[in-house]
């Protein structure tokens, strides 16, 4: 219990210490962002700070800080050591620097990003990634609500039926201006969110369950013996390092108001998460602890029944009650549905800037958009499980790229690269030998995944450098030039533009 606690206590401070040095690194200013430079009525629209936080939270939180943490708490308490470093040292450095480069870049989506600072030929690996990632979790994101929303209904509704629904609904949601759903909605779903979080905590410690948390250990408690790397820092990536926020951060980068709103949308918003991941990575360890047993078969025989989702409904009801375990449960279906949506939507954001095409009128939208129901719909027909690797996978890659991004804004700009570029570097040693490991990639030996991995880590961290230095004696500008912007800024913002264009 005590583990737990002190989790969730370094999670806040790390907020208060860590993220005002990454902000300090970075360097905010009081200069106008894209939502009144580029202000279109459809994706840039200016929204206020607590607004864009829910929303931000809501579109970063899907299943992952919740299935992620459940699985990963087969490890025992390790899950919590890389739920709250990886939070505090790589993800919310990782979410702060994509909204905030993303903020200085016209609200530029990764792949634009990747090709401006790392090269022209990494917008076309990136684009390919980034959609691969995006459908992965649209499809995710449509199987599992679905299956709560059949089970919580018991079976009355037949499963096409409530996956066709959630298409409808992402369909309107990819379509219709940002402030008009999600905008508007969001936040009440996002205080649900926070609520039935709190509530599982709590009734962790007030029934005593909490005693069941395991302790501080460095010791693999799986029960299967499955490896800690790379294994565990892959299973929970949402909740500590998710590539998937940095498609997500682009969208609230093109509402945010001001550069200082920065820390508390990004960087705070991962920490919340953070917290949501060590909540429900407790709640599966503790409620399914046997005594006489060893750790984790509890819970490993709920995952072979019924998947992180039955244990999601076992832990709400029990912890809440019925009324309570339902709204719990509503929640956590509110979770994939909310960022499935805002997956589709960055899908067409990042089409549409690739292709140059103006998104104004809902034909050109529309048209975007079908195609990647049409696919999503027809990868549902795969294997949750198989589904759920190769989103792990394709995320955490994108988390890679989006760090090294971060890293070369912050080397061209002769600051502290290094608070990006080692998580960066790190995560690209677990995901490369994750894919040459594993059956779904290369199926290699681990002592030759191991090897190989870091002589492809050493080869791509000195490519790095090599562009980094390039990059750097092109003085290539770090963000867009505004002296020609001459507009107005009304509605009581608090600032006017001015005067405040960039020094690239």
């Amino acid at each position: 219990m005590y583990t737990f606690i002190g989790g969730i206590i370094l999670l806040i401070i790390g907020y208060f210490t860590y993220g005002k040095y990454v902000e300090k690194v970075f360097g905010t200013k009081e200069r106008p962002t894209p939502a009144f430079t580029s202000s279109d009525g459809v994706d840039y629209v200016p929204m206020n700070t607590t607004k864009n936080s829910l929303i931000q939270l809501l579109n970063i939180a899907g299943v992952g800080p919740i299935f992620g943490p459940i699985l990963g708490a087969l490890y025992g308490p390790a899950a919590f050591i890389w739920i709250v470093l990886g939070c505090i040292l790589a993800g919310g450095v990782h979410d702060y620097l994509t909204g905030m480069i993303s903020i200085r870049n016209r609200g530029a989506h990764l792949p634009e990003l990747a090709e401006k600072f790392l090269g022209k030929a990494m917008r076309h690996i990136v684009n390919g990634f980034a959609l691969l990632l995006l459908v992965l979790v649209g499809t995710v994101f449509v199987s599992a609500p679905g299956q709560l929303l059949y089970d919580l209904m018991g079976g009355k509704v037949g499963l096409t039926v409530i996956v066709s629904v959630i298409f409808a609904y992402y369909v309107l949601a990819t379509l219709l201006p940002i402030d008009k759903i999600i905008g508007r909605f969001y936040p009440l779903f996002g205080v649900l969110l926070v609520i039935s979080a709190i509530g599982i905590g709590a009734g962790l410690i007030i029934t005593g369950e909490a005693a069941n948390i395991p302790e501080l250990t460095l010791e693999n408690m799986h029960p299967g013996g499955l490896a800690i790397f790379p294994l565990l820092f892959l299973t929970i990536s949402c909740g500590a390092l998710s590539g998937f926020h940095a498609t997500q951060s682009p969208i609230i980068s093109r509402t945010t108001q001001h550069e200082f709103h920065g820390r508390k949308i990004f960087y705070g918003m991962m920490i919340a998460e953070g917290v949501i991941a060590m909540i429900w990575a407790a709640a599966a360890m503790a409620m399914f602890y046997e005594p006489n047993a060893a750790f984790g078969a509890g819970l490993n025989a709920v995952l072979k029944e019924g998947g992180p989702a039955l244990v999601v409904s076992k832990v709400a009801v029990t912890m809440l009650g019925g009324i309570g375990g339902t709204l719990a449960i509503l929640g956590v279906i509110i979770l994939p549905i909310t960022s499935g949506d805002t997956a589709f939507r960055s899908a067409r954001m990042i089409i549409a800037d690739y292709l140059k095409i103006s998104q104004k009128a809902v034909s050109k939208r529309l048209w975007i958009a079908l195609p990647m129901f049409i696919i999503s719909a027809a990868l549902l027909q795969i294997d949750f499980n198989i589904l759920w690797r190769y989103f792990s996978w394709a995320n955490q890659s994108t988390a890679v790229i989006a760090l090294f991004v971060g890293a070369m804004y912050l080397y061209i700009g002769g600051k502290n690269y290094w608070i990006a570029l080692l998580p960066g570097a790190f995560m690209l040693m677990a995901t490369t030998t994750y894919i040459l490991e594993q059956p779904i990639g290369f199926g290699l030996a681990s002592d030759i995944a191991y090897v190989g991995a870091a002589i492809i880590s050493l080869a791509l961290v000195s490519l790095f450098f090599w562009q980094a230095k390039r990059q750097k004696a092109l003085n290539l500008p770090l963000e867009e030039d505004l002296s020609g912007w001459n507009g107005k800024i009304d509605e009581g913002f608090g600032f006017c533009c001015k005067g405040n264009a960039p020094t690239a």
